[in-house]
Protein backbone atom coordinates (compact mmCIF):
# COMPACT_ATOMS: atom_id res chain seq x y z
CA UNK A 1 0.00 0.00 0.00
CA UNK A 2 0.92 3.51 -0.72
CA UNK A 3 0.62 7.15 0.65
CA UNK A 4 1.66 9.46 -2.27
CA UNK A 5 3.27 12.43 -2.15
CA UNK A 6 1.77 15.77 -2.56
CA UNK A 7 3.38 17.49 -5.25
CA UNK A 8 5.38 20.74 -4.66
CA UNK A 9 3.30 23.69 -4.55
CA UNK A 10 3.71 26.53 -6.97
CA UNK A 11 4.70 28.85 -4.79
CA UNK A 12 7.55 27.08 -3.36
CA UNK A 13 9.04 26.51 -7.43
CA UNK A 14 8.11 30.01 -8.36
CA UNK A 15 10.53 30.88 -5.05
CA UNK A 16 13.51 28.90 -6.42
CA UNK A 17 13.64 29.90 -9.74
CA UNK A 18 13.69 33.85 -9.09
CA UNK A 19 16.53 33.18 -7.07
CA UNK A 20 18.18 31.25 -9.35
CA UNK A 21 17.26 33.96 -12.15
CA UNK A 22 18.66 36.39 -9.60
CA UNK A 23 22.07 34.56 -9.21
CA UNK A 24 22.81 34.27 -13.36
CA UNK A 25 21.81 38.00 -13.26
CA UNK A 26 24.24 39.19 -10.55
CA UNK A 27 26.99 36.60 -12.15
CA UNK A 28 26.72 38.20 -15.19
CA UNK A 29 27.15 41.46 -14.75
CA UNK A 30 30.48 40.46 -12.30
CA UNK A 31 32.10 38.76 -15.36
CA UNK A 32 32.00 42.27 -17.49
CA UNK A 33 33.12 44.07 -14.58
CA UNK A 34 36.53 42.04 -13.87
CA UNK A 35 37.24 40.81 -17.38
CA UNK A 36 37.17 44.46 -18.09
CA UNK A 37 39.26 45.57 -14.94
CA UNK A 38 41.68 42.45 -14.99
CA UNK A 39 42.94 42.87 -18.47
CA UNK A 40 43.27 46.72 -18.55
CA UNK A 41 45.50 46.35 -15.00
CA UNK A 42 47.36 43.09 -16.11
CA UNK A 43 45.97 41.24 -13.15
CA UNK A 44 45.91 37.19 -13.27
CA UNK A 45 44.48 37.51 -9.60
CA UNK A 46 41.35 39.81 -11.24
CA UNK A 47 41.14 37.26 -14.67
CA UNK A 48 41.15 34.58 -12.30
CA UNK A 49 38.25 35.54 -10.47
CA UNK A 50 36.59 36.52 -14.08
CA UNK A 51 37.03 32.86 -14.29
CA UNK A 52 35.42 31.50 -11.10
CA UNK A 53 32.23 34.13 -11.78
CA UNK A 54 31.86 32.38 -15.33
CA UNK A 55 31.87 28.70 -13.66
CA UNK A 56 29.37 30.53 -11.37
CA UNK A 57 27.50 32.16 -14.16
CA UNK A 58 27.60 28.64 -15.79
CA UNK A 59 26.49 26.70 -11.56
CA UNK A 60 23.90 29.64 -11.72
CA UNK A 61 22.24 28.69 -15.17
CA UNK A 62 22.41 25.16 -14.61
CA UNK A 63 20.66 25.19 -11.03
CA UNK A 64 18.38 27.31 -12.88
CA UNK A 65 17.24 24.64 -15.43
CA UNK A 66 17.29 22.01 -12.78
CA UNK A 67 14.93 23.74 -10.04
CA UNK A 68 12.95 24.48 -12.82
CA UNK A 69 13.22 20.76 -14.13
CA UNK A 70 12.38 18.97 -10.53
CA UNK A 71 9.68 21.03 -9.92
CA UNK A 72 8.18 19.17 -12.71
CA UNK A 73 5.53 16.50 -11.23
CA UNK A 74 6.05 12.67 -11.75
CA UNK A 75 5.32 11.65 -15.33
CA UNK A 76 5.16 8.05 -17.39
CA UNK A 77 8.55 8.31 -18.04
CA UNK A 78 9.78 9.49 -14.51
CA UNK A 79 7.60 8.04 -12.09
CA UNK A 80 9.46 8.93 -8.93
CA UNK A 81 9.19 12.93 -10.21
CA UNK A 82 12.70 14.71 -11.60
CA UNK A 83 13.89 15.57 -8.20
CA UNK A 84 17.27 14.35 -8.86
CA UNK A 85 18.01 16.85 -11.73
CA UNK A 86 19.01 19.01 -8.66
CA UNK A 87 21.40 16.44 -7.42
CA UNK A 88 22.85 16.10 -11.60
CA UNK A 89 23.17 20.00 -11.38
CA UNK A 90 25.16 19.84 -8.30
CA UNK A 91 27.71 17.50 -9.51
CA UNK A 92 27.90 18.96 -12.58
CA UNK A 93 28.55 22.21 -11.11
CA UNK A 94 31.43 20.83 -8.75
CA UNK A 95 33.39 19.53 -11.71
CA UNK A 96 33.10 22.90 -13.83
CA UNK A 97 34.78 24.07 -10.48
CA UNK A 98 37.54 21.85 -10.81
CA UNK A 99 38.39 22.66 -13.57
CA UNK A 100 38.30 26.82 -13.61
CA UNK A 101 40.76 25.90 -10.50
CA UNK A 102 43.19 24.11 -13.00
CA UNK A 103 43.10 27.03 -15.84
CA UNK A 104 43.69 29.44 -12.58
CA UNK A 105 46.80 27.32 -11.28
CA UNK A 106 47.80 27.32 -14.90
CA UNK A 107 47.57 30.84 -15.32
CA UNK A 108 49.34 31.35 -12.14
CA UNK A 109 52.15 29.35 -12.97
CA UNK A 110 52.98 31.19 -16.17
CA UNK A 111 52.76 34.56 -14.37
CA UNK A 112 55.07 33.32 -11.69
CA UNK A 113 57.64 32.37 -14.91
CA UNK A 114 56.79 35.08 -16.12
CA UNK A 115 56.33 38.27 -14.14
CA UNK A 116 54.58 41.91 -15.10
CA UNK A 117 53.74 44.42 -12.71
CA UNK A 118 50.06 45.13 -12.33
CA UNK A 119 49.05 48.25 -13.62
CA UNK A 120 46.79 50.55 -11.22
CA UNK A 121 45.99 47.88 -8.86
CA UNK A 122 43.27 50.21 -6.96
CA UNK A 123 40.80 49.85 -9.75
CA UNK A 124 41.24 45.83 -8.79
CA UNK A 125 40.51 46.12 -5.41
CA UNK A 126 37.56 48.68 -6.25
CA UNK A 127 36.17 45.56 -8.18
CA UNK A 128 36.84 43.02 -5.70
CA UNK A 129 35.16 44.68 -3.10
CA UNK A 130 31.62 45.59 -5.16
CA UNK A 131 32.39 41.39 -5.88
CA UNK A 132 32.53 40.50 -2.51
CA UNK A 133 29.73 42.79 -1.08
CA UNK A 134 27.27 41.41 -4.35
CA UNK A 135 27.76 37.54 -3.74
CA UNK A 136 27.67 37.84 0.20
CA UNK A 137 24.17 39.56 -0.57
CA UNK A 138 23.15 36.88 -3.27
CA UNK A 139 24.71 34.04 -1.27
CA UNK A 140 22.86 34.74 2.13
CA UNK A 141 19.58 34.87 0.07
CA UNK A 142 20.86 31.64 -1.87
CA UNK A 143 21.14 29.80 1.42
CA UNK A 144 17.65 31.40 2.63
CA UNK A 145 15.43 30.25 0.12
CA UNK A 146 17.49 26.69 -0.12
CA UNK A 147 16.45 26.13 3.16
CA UNK A 148 12.63 27.03 2.75
CA UNK A 149 12.88 24.76 0.08
CA UNK A 150 15.16 22.36 0.40
CA UNK A 151 16.79 22.67 -3.03
CA UNK A 152 20.14 21.15 -3.52
CA UNK A 153 21.20 22.68 -6.62
CA UNK A 154 20.34 26.87 -5.01
CA UNK A 155 22.47 25.75 -1.95
CA UNK A 156 25.11 24.49 -4.41
CA UNK A 157 25.31 27.78 -5.87
CA UNK A 158 25.24 29.54 -2.69
CA UNK A 159 27.96 27.99 -1.91
CA UNK A 160 30.32 28.57 -4.97
CA UNK A 161 29.23 32.50 -4.08
CA UNK A 162 30.32 32.10 -0.72
CA UNK A 163 33.58 30.69 -1.74
CA UNK A 164 33.75 33.96 -4.73
CA UNK A 165 33.16 35.94 -1.36
CA UNK A 166 36.55 34.74 0.23
CA UNK A 167 38.57 34.53 -2.89
CA UNK A 168 37.37 38.35 -3.58
CA UNK A 169 38.63 39.48 -0.46
CA UNK A 170 41.85 37.60 -0.69
CA UNK A 171 42.32 39.18 -4.33
CA UNK A 172 41.75 42.53 -3.09
CA UNK A 173 44.09 42.16 -0.09
CA UNK A 174 46.54 41.54 -2.70
CA UNK A 175 45.89 43.94 -4.92
CA UNK A 176 45.84 46.19 -1.96
CA UNK A 177 49.18 45.30 -0.76
CA UNK A 178 50.72 45.99 -4.10
CA UNK A 179 49.28 49.32 -4.23
CA UNK A 180 50.25 50.92 -0.66
CA UNK A 181 53.68 48.80 -0.90
CA UNK A 182 54.14 50.84 -4.64
CA UNK A 183 53.78 53.84 -2.55
CA UNK A 184 55.14 53.70 0.52
CA UNK A 185 58.16 51.30 -0.88
CA UNK A 186 58.08 52.20 -4.25
CA UNK A 187 61.94 49.63 -4.86
CA UNK A 188 59.66 46.40 -3.47
CA UNK A 189 59.00 43.72 -5.63
CA UNK A 190 55.64 43.00 -4.32
CA UNK A 191 53.70 41.88 -7.65
CA UNK A 192 54.16 37.90 -7.21
CA UNK A 193 51.42 39.01 -4.68
CA UNK A 194 48.96 38.86 -7.51
CA UNK A 195 49.73 35.22 -8.88
CA UNK A 196 50.16 34.00 -5.18
CA UNK A 197 46.28 35.32 -4.59
CA UNK A 198 45.34 33.38 -7.97
CA UNK A 199 47.28 30.08 -6.55
CA UNK A 200 45.10 30.78 -2.82
CA UNK A 201 41.75 31.28 -4.91
CA UNK A 202 42.58 28.01 -6.96
CA UNK A 203 43.16 25.94 -3.57
CA UNK A 204 39.83 27.38 -2.24
CA UNK A 205 37.55 26.75 -5.15
CA UNK A 206 39.01 23.21 -5.16
CA UNK A 207 37.82 22.61 -1.50
CA UNK A 208 34.09 23.63 -2.77
CA UNK A 209 34.59 21.68 -5.47
CA UNK A 210 35.51 18.64 -3.45
CA UNK A 211 32.77 19.60 -0.68
CA UNK A 212 29.87 19.74 -3.57
CA UNK A 213 30.93 16.13 -4.92
CA UNK A 214 30.42 14.72 -1.74
CA UNK A 215 27.29 15.99 -1.03
CA UNK A 216 25.86 16.28 -4.39
CA UNK A 217 26.56 12.28 -5.32
CA UNK A 218 25.39 11.37 -1.93
CA UNK A 219 21.59 11.53 -3.12
CA UNK A 220 22.46 10.08 -6.26
CA UNK A 221 23.55 6.64 -4.60
CA UNK A 222 20.38 6.72 -2.60
CA UNK A 223 22.05 6.98 0.51
CA UNK A 224 19.99 6.90 3.41
CA UNK A 225 18.28 9.90 4.73
CA UNK A 226 20.19 11.67 7.78
CA UNK A 227 20.36 9.29 11.13
CA UNK A 228 18.65 12.58 12.63
CA UNK A 229 15.34 12.74 10.11
CA UNK A 230 15.33 8.87 9.95
CA UNK A 231 14.91 8.62 13.75
CA UNK A 232 12.32 11.48 13.80
CA UNK A 233 10.23 9.08 10.95
CA UNK A 234 11.06 6.20 13.55
CA UNK A 235 9.54 7.95 16.15
CA UNK A 236 6.11 8.53 14.39
CA UNK A 237 6.05 5.20 13.75
CA UNK A 238 6.73 4.31 17.22
CA UNK A 239 3.94 6.19 18.40
CA UNK A 240 1.63 4.42 16.77
CA UNK A 241 2.23 1.12 18.73
CA UNK A 242 -1.96 1.33 19.36
CA UNK A 243 -2.72 0.26 15.56
CA UNK A 244 0.70 -1.62 14.63
CA UNK A 245 2.63 -4.64 16.18
CA UNK A 246 5.83 -3.71 14.72
CA UNK A 247 7.62 -2.38 11.80
CA UNK A 248 10.31 -3.75 9.55
CA UNK A 249 12.36 -3.70 6.29
CA UNK A 250 13.01 0.04 6.96
CA UNK A 251 14.28 2.29 4.03
CA UNK A 252 15.00 5.81 3.07
CA UNK A 253 16.54 8.09 0.46
CA UNK A 254 16.06 11.15 -1.18
CA UNK A 255 15.77 12.63 -4.84
CA UNK A 256 15.95 16.72 -5.09
CA UNK A 257 13.51 17.91 -2.41
CA UNK A 258 11.48 14.90 -2.08
CA UNK A 259 12.38 11.94 0.74
CA UNK A 260 10.91 8.43 -0.35
CA UNK A 261 10.03 6.18 3.19
CA UNK A 262 8.81 2.58 2.88
CA UNK A 263 8.81 -0.06 5.08
CA UNK A 264 6.35 -2.91 6.35
CA UNK A 265 3.87 -2.82 9.39
CA UNK A 266 2.76 -5.54 11.34
CA UNK A 267 -1.18 -5.70 12.44
CA UNK A 268 -2.98 -8.01 14.83
CA UNK A 269 -4.40 -10.81 12.08
CA UNK A 270 -7.88 -10.00 13.59
CA UNK A 271 -7.91 -6.70 12.24
CA UNK A 272 -9.64 -6.03 8.86
CA UNK A 273 -8.16 -5.22 5.80
CA UNK A 274 -9.96 -1.91 5.85
CA UNK A 275 -8.80 -1.45 9.36
CA UNK A 276 -4.95 -1.81 8.39
CA UNK A 277 -5.22 -0.01 5.00
CA UNK A 278 -6.51 2.91 6.89
CA UNK A 279 -4.06 2.55 9.59
CA UNK A 280 -0.98 2.62 7.10
CA UNK A 281 -2.47 6.08 5.43
CA UNK A 282 -2.81 7.24 9.20
CA UNK A 283 1.08 6.52 9.59
CA UNK A 284 1.63 8.49 5.94
CA UNK A 285 0.21 11.21 6.88
CA UNK A 286 1.93 11.69 10.44
CA UNK A 287 5.30 11.36 7.95
CA UNK A 288 4.39 13.76 5.44
CA UNK A 289 3.05 16.56 8.42
CA UNK A 290 6.53 16.16 9.57
CA UNK A 291 8.47 16.14 6.41
CA UNK A 292 6.30 17.91 3.13
CA UNK A 293 5.83 16.23 0.24
CA UNK A 294 7.64 12.90 1.60
CA UNK A 295 6.70 9.45 -0.35
CA UNK A 296 5.85 7.27 1.84
CA UNK A 297 5.05 3.38 0.61
CA UNK A 298 3.82 1.06 3.68
CA UNK A 299 3.47 -2.70 3.23
CA UNK A 300 0.58 -4.22 5.67
CA UNK A 301 1.71 -7.64 6.49
CA UNK A 302 -0.43 -9.98 9.59
CA UNK A 303 1.48 -10.67 13.01
CA UNK A 304 1.75 -14.45 13.61
CA UNK A 305 4.01 -13.93 17.11
CA UNK A 306 6.85 -15.80 14.90
CA UNK A 307 9.39 -12.76 15.13
CA UNK A 308 11.72 -13.24 12.78
CA UNK A 309 15.57 -12.03 13.08
CA UNK A 310 14.57 -9.12 10.97
CA UNK A 311 11.26 -8.02 12.93
CA UNK A 312 13.13 -8.20 16.38
CA UNK A 313 14.64 -4.42 16.10
CA UNK A 314 11.18 -2.99 15.19
CA UNK A 315 8.94 -5.18 17.33
CA UNK A 316 6.08 -3.77 19.83
CA UNK A 317 4.75 -6.88 21.03
CA UNK A 318 5.43 -8.31 24.77
CA UNK A 319 5.88 -12.18 25.63
CA UNK A 320 2.00 -12.46 26.80
CA UNK A 321 0.67 -10.44 23.16
CA UNK A 322 3.57 -12.62 21.37
CA UNK A 323 1.61 -16.06 22.79
CA UNK A 324 -2.00 -14.71 22.26
CA UNK A 325 -1.10 -13.95 18.76
CA UNK A 326 1.06 -17.67 18.50
CA UNK A 327 -2.07 -19.58 19.95
CA UNK A 328 -5.03 -17.59 17.62
CA UNK A 329 -2.76 -18.76 14.98
CA UNK A 330 -2.76 -22.01 15.83
CA UNK A 331 -6.35 -22.35 16.01
CA UNK A 332 -7.08 -20.96 13.00
CA UNK A 333 -4.39 -23.86 11.13
CA UNK A 334 -6.23 -26.56 13.22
Amino acid sequence: MAGQSEPASGDRNRTKTKAALFSVLSNGTLIVLKVAVGLAIGSVSVLSEAIHSAMDLLASLIAFVAVRTSGKPADREHPFGHGKAENISGAVEALLIFLAAGWILYEAAWKFLRPEPVRTPLWGVAVMLLSAGTNATVSRMLFRVSRETESVALEADGWHLRTDVWTSAGVMGSLAAIWIGGILFPDLNLHWLDPAAAVAVALLIVRAAWRLTVQSTRDLMDTNLPPEEERRIRDVIENRKDIIKGYHRFRSRRSGTTRFVDFHIKVDPEMTVERSHQAGEEISEDIRRLFTGANVTIHVEPCDGRCARRCISGCFLDEEERLRIRATRARKEK
